[in-house]
C-alpha cells in the first residue's frame, strides 16, 4: 500500500525495540496493542452504523467494483463503445416555455399583483 513490506517492518520494529529498551517495551507493546483495537472497534462501529442506515441493502452493494483499484479507463470505454443497449438520453425535447404560454395582458388592464410576494 504506501510501499510497506513484512521486511521493513520488521526492520522498523527491531530499531524500536534498540530504541525503547527491554524495561519498557512491554508497555508500550500494550499501547500499540490497545491502540489497534480502538482503531478495530471504530472500524466496527461504522461498518454497523452504516448496516443499521441503509438496511437491507447494504448486503446488496458490490463492494468491489466499487472499489477505486478497479478503475481501468480502457476497460470502461471499451464497454461503453461495445455496448449494444442505446444510452438514455439526457436531452428534454423541446416545450413552450413559460414565456411563450403567458397570455398577453390588454392594452389597459392593470398587472396581478401579489403584496405578500415582494
Amino acid at each position: 500500500m504506501f510501499g510497506l513490506t513484512f521486511e521493513k517492518l520488521l526492520i522498523v520494529a527491531v530499531i524500536a525495540a534498540f530504541l525503547i529498551g527491554p524495561e519498557r517495551l512491554p508497555l508500550y507493546a500494550g499501547k500499540l496493542r490497545q491502540f489497534v483495537r480502538t482503531v478495530r472497534d471504530f472500524a466496527d462501529g461504522a461498518k454497523d452504523r452504516m448496516k443499521e442506515e441503509m438496511g437491507p441493502e447494504f448486503d446488496d452493494v458490490d463492494w468491489k467494483k466499487l472499489d477505486p483499484r478497479q478503475y481501468d479507463p480502457r476497460r470502461i470505454i471499451r464497454e461503453a463503445l461495445l455496448d449494444d443497449a442505446p444510452a438514455p438520453s439526457a436531452i428534454k425535447p423541446v416545450t413552450p416555455s413559460a414565456f411563450t404560454q403567458r397570455a398577453s395582458l390588454a392594452p389597459g388592464t392593470v398587472p396581478p399583483f401579489d403584496p405578500e410576494a415582494t
